[in-house]
């Protein structure tokens, strides 16, 4: 269609129809600054999830204040309490994420009501706590440290030593030294920390988790060990202190990320870890151990220092729950990096000899 200009449209007797304008087309500086600010968005987004987590610590931050109980997602895809579900609930309810001989992880989606933005936040990035099933009698378990406990990551661990799978274990004080003791191929290295309720030993080729008051009750020297807290559950039963006072000694009641680790009645070691999201309190993670059947439990170190390494057929997984790696001088984003680790890695197979 041709636009009329004024004296066509007058000799043609149009003059009475108003003028058309033509639409002013859109800057070219506008369409740059909005394709520039998308390229960021996306750019910060991927670095911030790969250094700082981002997406996990946007669900933890939006739910840290809720007082509503730890839901998780069932096999029908309903949405449960977790004190209220049973163990034939969650064993259903389970993810298979790796499974090998001797090693099983598995993943359950879970969500804590905490108004809408967190609800909308955890619809579109999600949120999940991790369950591992090791069996000593593949696997064996150790301290791992760098020399003179210098600070070091899950990652670093788990490649230097060959491991297959590695978690934080001792908490540390602010020069970044173990707290508690340390045992290495049965040798003392770091003084024992009287506070400190848990415990993760080895004595006689098997591991142990769960409260101090083990070490006397298993008979043996100790070949490794370090110290954890608090110390959750022994037979079965869990502590009264996780649920009458979770405050009065540590942050129970606080929901954030958590690690437990605890043991069953045939020696299956089980361990309970806040994934992306999965944030808990430490009566919550209790309570999940209580409904798998552990036997005897303790916490490990958690919070901002969370971190964990798992082998798996495709290759290393690593979680982190914050930056491990740029050394940054706000502290709010400084390097979580841990002194002692527990590692676990598959013991070799046995050499038959046959005479003649």
């Amino acid at each position: 269609m041709t636009l009329l200009d004024g004296k066509a449209r007058h000799h043609l007797g149009l003059s009475w129809m108003p003028k058309v304008t033509p639409p002013k087309p859109r800057p070219k500086w506008l369409k740059k600054i909005l394709l520039t600010l998308l390229v960021t968005g996306i750019v910060s987004w991927v670095f911030g999830e790969m250094y700082f987590n981002l997406g996990s610590n946007a669900v933890a931050v939006l739910v840290k204040d809720s007082r509503q109980a730890l839901e998780v997602r069932t096999k029908r895809g309903e949405w449960r309490r977790a004190a209220a579900m049973t163990p034939g609930d969650f064993n259903q309810a389970m993810l298979l994420r790796h499974n090998e001989d001797g090693l099983r992880w598995s993943t359950l989606k879970v969500r804590r009501p905490a108004g809408r933005l967190a609800g909308i936040a955890q619809s579109i990035l999600g949120a999940e706590v991790h369950v591992l099933v090791i069996k000593p009698e593949i696997f064996e378990f150790t301290t791992s440290f760098l020399p003179k406990f210098q600070v070091t990551t899950a990652h670093e661990r788990l490649k230097a030593e060959r491991l297959n799978f590695a978690i934080t274990a001792n908490f540390r004080d602010p020069k970044g030294k173990p707290l508690g003791y340390v045992y290495h191929e049965s040798r003392q290295l770091n003084a024992a920390f009287k506070e400190w309720s848990g415990s993760f030993f080895v004595k006689g080729g098997r591991p142990y988790f769960g409260p101090k008051s083990l070490l006397d009750e298993v008979p043996g020297p100790i070949e490794e060990a370090t110290q954890g807290y608090p110390a959750v559950m022994k037979n079965h039963t869990v502590f009264s202190y996780i649920d009458k006072d979770p405050d009065a000694f540590f942050d129970g009641s606080k929901v954030t990320y958590r690690a437990l680790a605890g043991m069953r009645r045939d020696g299956a070691i089980i361990f309970i870890l806040s994934g992306d999201g999965g944030v808990m309190t430490v009566s919550e993670a209790a309570e999940l151990a209580r409904k798998m059947d552990v036997q005897h439990a303790t916490l490990l170190d958690g919070g901002r220092a969370l971190q964990y390494s798992l082998v798996t057929e495709d290759g290393p997984w690593h979680f982190a729950a914050v930056n491990t790696e740029l050394d940054l001088p706000w502290k709010p984003l400084d390097p979580q990096r841990s002194p002692v680790y527990i590692g676990v890695r598959k013991r070799a197979p046995q050499i038959i000899s046959v005479g003649r």
